[in-house]
């Protein structure tokens, strides 16, 4: 099994800053993709950012020029770091990642258990 464990959320007034982590442990093989989703209470799950294997990366338009993602391969680990914090960032922010355990594998996708970021004065 693939674990994954966000750390890093609580409670930011608007126009601060906040760093969340992710990292993956248990038998992995290969990483493919590591991203963030987030869902607000109410609404769906949506994308945030996605960092892919190659190093590119691809952001939500609401988060475009505030959020920035990253990635520690030897790590397994990716963060999302989060300026300019606006109350519509409250969610719960859920970490996503595409892996393999074996040679012979597929990729399948991993969920974490979520940390909420809640944006309030």
């Amino acid at each position: 099994q693939v674990q994954l464990v966000e750390s890093g959320g609580g409670l930011v007034q608007p126009g601060g800053s906040l760093e969340l982590s992710c990292a993956a442990s248990g038998s992995i093989f290969t990483v493919s993709t590591m991203g963030w989703y987030r869902q607000a209470p109410g609404k769906q799950r949506e994308l945030v950012a996605t960092h892919f294997s190659i190093g590119s990366e691809n952001y939500a338009d609401s988060v475009k020029g505030r959020f920035t993602i990253s990635r520690d391969n030897a790590k397994n680990t990716v963060f999302l770091r989060m300026n300019s914090l606006k109350p519509e960032d409250t969610a719960v922010y859920y970490c996503h990642g595409a892996f393999t355990r074996s040679w012979n594998d597929a990729y399948s996708p991993y969920w974490g258990q979520g940390t909420p970021v809640t944006v309030s004065s």
